[in-house]
């Protein structure tokens, strides 16, 4: 049924205007979002589709697209750099087969974030993309949220989304990060969208997923989704007009809130004050550690999967902090994930790569506050560009907040939130350019009288 609803919402895509190129790439968008390939049993699994959808999302670009009034931006470049370097680390990976299997879907995600803004070129096509993101992402939150009214959750790594698979955005801390990041850009749909007018019905439907997205991090018991709720709610101060007024509310909300917590997630929450005894945090600190001196004697990193090969021992003191009488329980453990993209990048690309990635998505964060800054002006020409650039903004310092504590440095789905943010900054450029250009008229003598 869902996939009936995805196709019947193209074919009303593109009606409304948009061409067949640019439908094959929102159905690599869903693709590489939900991947329908892990909800079926054989068929699906057995072809490639995401590499289909993206072969024919390029080429239909490359023949059938309009294509005059494409930009190409710095940004892309560097995600094109990051792409080759990538290659090149693979090649010489500590753990080559393993890599191998982690560059499958890397250099897609990345050749897409490269690719994607050169089909960017309307506000319709921008809004369609955001829209399907949100949507596609919202699949797995919808159904998440369902589970956490009905079950309370069921503790960390323990709520089910659709399928049984804790990879990508059906692992509970990237699922966590995603849900509060695309908040924003929801509130922009229920006051600037144009595809769906928003009328009390989308404004309905909005609330109700915004309400889904807050969830998620209950349901999932996950630390890093309410980091990021809290980061969120403190970014949204720029945005409200009365601010003490949101302040109070938002104190009144979280008291009415917690007696309905489940017990679950008000445990797993206690575990950030007593961090020195949790097993999970203690071994990412020890990982970190590691991971700094291994990249001393590696500086341009080992490759993907490169965390294979460590090897760390950490202590844990009880629940106050303090050591037992007999010392501290000392734990010894190897081949533990990073569980930071920072350190992800810097134990698999090294210190150049880590600075490629850290140029890649800090550059978003400052162009799209220069945009909102520059287009903030309600009554101005573009009254919806500064909005959806403080959104996009927004968005991508969340995921970075959570980036910390997750390994998702190559999480599909930021790079296309990346994608969209230079689609909008060369969209705006271009008609920056459009209105400024005046052509120059030759000049005649007077004809004789």
């Amino acid at each position: 049924m869902r996939d009936l609803a995805f196709i019947a919402f193209l074919l009303g895509l593109f009606g409304m205007g948009l061409r067949r190129p640019f439908l094959l790439v929102l159905v690599y968008v869903y693709i590489d979002i939900v991947s329908p390939q892990r909800l079926t049993y054989y068929l699906l699994n057995a072809v490639p589709i995401s590499l289909i959808a993206v072969a024919l999302a390029v080429g239909g670009w490359a023949i059938a697209d309009d294509k005059r009034d494409t930009r190409v931006a710095p940004r892309q470049g560097l995600i094109v750099l990051l792409l080759l370097y990538c290659w090149a680390t693979t090649i010489a990976a500590d753990f080559p087969v393993e890599a191998l299997e982690k560059w499958d879907w890397v250099w897609k995600a990345l050749a897409f974030a490269a690719f994607l803004p050169l089909t960017l070129r309307t506000r319709l096509r921008i809004e369609a993309l955001l829209l399907f993101m949100i949507l596609s992402a919202a699949s797995i939150i919808i159904v998440g949220g369902i589970k956490t009214i009905a079950s309370g959750g069921g503790g960390y790594g323990q709520l089910n989304l659709m399928v049984d698979n804790n990879s990508g955005l059906y692992e509970g801390s990237t699922i966590s990060a995603v849900a509060v990041a695309i908040v924003p850009l929801i509130f922009w749909f229920m006051t600037h969208g144009t595809i769906f007018k928003p009328d009390w019905r989308v404004k309905t439907f909005c609330l109700a997923l915004v309400f889904a997205c807050l969830l998620i991090p209950i349901g999932t018991s996950t630390r890093t989704g309410l980091l990021c709720i809290a980061l969120l709610a403190l970014l949204s101060l720029r945005v409200v007009k009365r601010k003490g007024l949101y302040i109070g509310a938002l104190a009144v909300l979280g008291l009415i809130a917690v007696p309905f917590l489940p017990s679950s997630f008000t445990n797993r929450m206690n575990t950030i004050q007593t961090y020195q005894a949790d097993e999970s945090a203690a071994t990412r600190l020890a990982v970190w550690k590691w991971t700094i001196d291994y990249a001393k004697s590696h500086p341009f990193g080992g490759g993907f999967e490169a965390y294979r090969g460590n090897h760390i021992r950490y202590d844990l003191k009880t629940v106050d902090g303090s050591a037992p009488a007999a010392g501290p329980k000392v734990e010894v453990d190897k081949a533990r994930a990073y569980h930071s993209a920072y350190f992800e990048m810097l134990g698999e690309q090294g210190y150049f790569g880590l600075a490629l990635w850290l140029a890649i998505n800090l550059i978003g964060i400052i162009r799209m506050e220069i945009l909102r800054r520059r287009y903030r002006d309600p009554e101005g020409p573009y009254p919806w560009a500064g909005p959806l650039a403080a959104a996009l903004q927004s968005g991508h310092i969340v995921y970075l907040l959570g980036a910390a504590f997750i390994a998702i440095a190559f999480q599909p789905f930021i790079y296309m939130l990346i994608g969209a943010q230079i689609g909008l900054d060369t969209y705006l450029g271009r008609k920056r350019s459009e209105e400024s250009f005046r052509p120059m008229r030759r000049a005649t003598a007077p004809l004789p009288a």
